[in-house]
């Protein structure tokens, strides 16, 4: 018996030392994000015909000062005060800043047709055609959304009549997916009832979106995809239309999320990484994620690594962060469709009022939709200083999948005000709780599992 306690507090020991071995270190992913720089040269749009009385279409004169910003070496587009009517998408281009001045607000057309020839995007993790974003930028770089005005996407008036979800058209995108139907096959175009997102830089590098103020987007806000060094800084997004998630970094390296304010109608950041087999074949892991020192107001997750994460999600921090009501807190999710992984994870100083489900939710084991079976692998996660008033559900609840056990997590001085259950374990190995209190009451160090239940998804 002493022996076999010997090597237990030596398996303690060394998950100790691992836990903390591999996890992001901020310095480490600030090394590598240097905001861009531009030249000192400024383009006014109303130059180029454009016109604050928020009736004239301004979309051309904005494009057009950005192409001459660009070709002439890059500098500032300035939006003065005033609104600008927008009749389809602004197409940023290398080394341009569009710089939006204070009392300045970009209106766009609510009409989906505006949005129209389709480009190539990727819609909830899945490659096609389809409505152009609302500003996009194609595989360009230093380029820069700045200042203290406003985009509107006036959605509420277009898109977000729109109903996706469950639709005949979502299953049938998924299945082209899974049956590896040629992109250029996969053309939706006026037909199509999903909605693009807000803001997407596609394959770009050196992206700065900071201080302005986004409203009512057509679906996800931030989407950035397949970029590398992305700083969003200072934005206030307040949009709540159905699948309005804040910021979606997506196969996208090197990114820092500072002083937010998200008050969104769906997570308020999800961290994505490709669906199922297209995950697969892009195999562009999204690592090196830097988020602190914002506020989640949410209709549903504070911060969420998932469903769509089949490349791989690695090395993420989160630190300083107050997240009000919400569906869950802290969730990392996949389903039996997905494979990938999700790893190294850093979650501290963190606020949290109520939640409706869990307060921090681990989730693998629910069936995808496809009938698939690969499992994800979820490992060295270290949660601590952590603070929540009320969970409706439960507080801690993690559900792996048989066989394919979740490893290596920490809790480390976790406070949960009450719950009706303080945790559920099943199919998690190494899980250890320093400190962890819930309805008042000490958890086990090294809690042992217990029966599965399943929590109210939405």
């Amino acid at each position: 018996m002493k022996r076999i306690l010997q090597l237990m507090a030596l398996s303690w020991l060394c998950l100790a030392c691992s836990t903390g071995s591999d996890l992001p270190d901020s310095r480490d992913i600030l090394r590598r994000i240097v905001p861009p720089e531009f030249r000192d040269a400024t383009y006014d749009v109303c130059a180029f015909g454009a016109r604050g009385d928020g009736l004239t279409d301004c979309r051309n004169a904005i494009n057009e000062a950005i192409a001459r910003c660009s070709a002439e070496g890059g500098g500032r587009v300035v939006v003065p005060a005033g609104q600008y009517l927008c009749k389809g998408p602004i197409v940023l281009k290398s080394n341009v800043n569009l710089h939006l001045e204070s009392r300045s607000e970009i209106l766009f057309s609510p009409d989906p047709a505006d949005y129209l020839p389709a480009v190539l995007t990727i819609w909830e993790g899945t490659e096609l055609f389809n409505y152009s974003p609302l500003v996009c930028a194609r595989h360009v770089s230093n380029i820069a959304l700045t200042g203290q005005g406003t985009l509107n996407g006036r959605a509420s008036q277009g898109f977000a009549k729109f109903r996706p979800q469950r639709s005949a058209m979502q299953d049938s995108l998924r299945q082209m997916g899974i049956d590896q139907v040629p992109v250029r096959e996969r053309c939706f175009g006026a037909r199509s009832i999903l909605p693009p997102s807000m803001i997407q830089p596609y394959g770009c590098r050196n992206i700065l979106i900071e201080g302005i103020t986004i409203l009512d987007s057509p679906y996800w806000v931030i989407h950035p995809v397949f970029c590398d060094n992305v700083t969003v800084r200072g934005v206030t997004i307040r949009s709540r239309n159905l699948n309005n998630d804040g910021c979606d970094p997506e196969c996208t390296t090197n990114v820092l999320i500072e002083d937010c304010l998200f008050d969104v109608g769906d997570d308020a950041i999800a961290i994505k990484a490709g669906r199922d087999q297209d995950g697969w074949r892009f195999g562009q892991p999204t690592r090196n994620i830097l988020i602190r020192n914002c506020e989640f107001r949410s209709k549903c997750n504070g911060l969420c690594i998932g469903s769509e994460m089949s490349a791989g999600v690695e090395n993420v921090r989160m630190e300083h962060v107050r997240i009000s009501r919400c569906l869950s807190g802290i969730y990392f999710k996949s389903n039996l469709d997905r494979g990938g992984y999700i790893r190294n994870v850093h979650v501290s100083d963190v606020v949290c009022d109520t939640v409706r489900t869990a307060f921090i939710r681990f989730e693998t084991n629910y069936q995808g939709a496809r009938g698939g079976f690969h499992p994800t692998t979820f490992e060295n996660f270290r949660i601590e200083h952590v603070r929540g008033l009320q969970s409706s559900e439960c507080g801690f609840y993690a559900v792996g999948v048989a066989g394919h056990p979740m490893r290596r997590i920490v809790l480390d001085h976790v406070d949960l005000g009450s719950a009706p259950t303080p945790y559920v374990l099943k199919e998690v190995e190494e899980v250890s709780f320093r400190d962890v209190r819930i309805n008042g009451e000490r958890m086990p160090e090294h809690p042992a599992p217990t029966e599965e239940s399943r929590l109210k998804s939405y």
